[in-house]
């Protein structure tokens, strides 16, 4: 069975939800962050399929496509890596390479993990993420933490939500600040 993998930019209070300027995808081709992008190259070459959710999903598309001087190779990966969105709304994705996964999304990412391949990755897509989490779907968290405190926004792991004890599997802090850890599923 696949792994899925929940990957995950996070400040030190523990919020994911992006509500100030403390993340700049661009800023990891910074030379401060070639220790951090070399770590974002080494798990997408164990990914196969990327998972989001519509509206993170449509971000992406929104963004990704249009770098056409990208320094970070994140443009090419997600140009090429198998995608699919979760969305009961949406019929044409309107990015190459994008499956719409239109039904019930435990059902659905069970059925992806259980098909051969690499690595599945979730980001962003905190509703999607609370869902996999819920459903005991998820293998594996990998969190960047980066050195700041927001003082707000969702967390990755919803209030009233227990999720049995995790394995460490590797820690790294970079050059930057930014620290990532990887957790396992016992």
């Amino acid at each position: 069975m696949r792994t899925l993998a929940i990957t995950q930019n996070t400040t030190l209070d523990g919020s994911i939800e992006m509500l100030g300027d403390w993340f700049d995808p661009q800023g990891q081709a910074d030379v401060d962050n070639s220790d951090l992008l070399e770590e974002l190259h080494r798990q997408d070459g164990a990914a196969d399929a990327f998972l989001a959710g519509r509206r993170t999903f449509e971000d992406l598309r929104g963004y990704w496509p249009a770098q056409s001087d990208d320094a970070t190779g994140i443009t090419d990966y997600l140009n090429r890596v198998q995608k699919f969105v979760v969305s009961s709304t949406m019929t044409d994705p309107g990015w190459q390479n994008t499956t719409v996964l239109s039904g019930d999304p435990v059902a659905e990412v069970r059925a992806l993990k259980e098909q051969p391949g690499q690595d599945i990755v979730v980001t962003g897509s905190i509703t999607l993420c609370h869902t996999l989490i819920g459903a005991g779907l998820v293998d594996e968290y990998r969190l960047f933490a980066y050195p700041v405190v927001q003082g707000r926004g969702r967390r990755l792991f919803p209030e009233g939500v227990e999720v049995p004890a995790l394995r460490l599997l590797e820690a790294t802090a970079f050059r930057s600040g930014i620290t990532y850890a990887r957790y396992r599923r016992r």
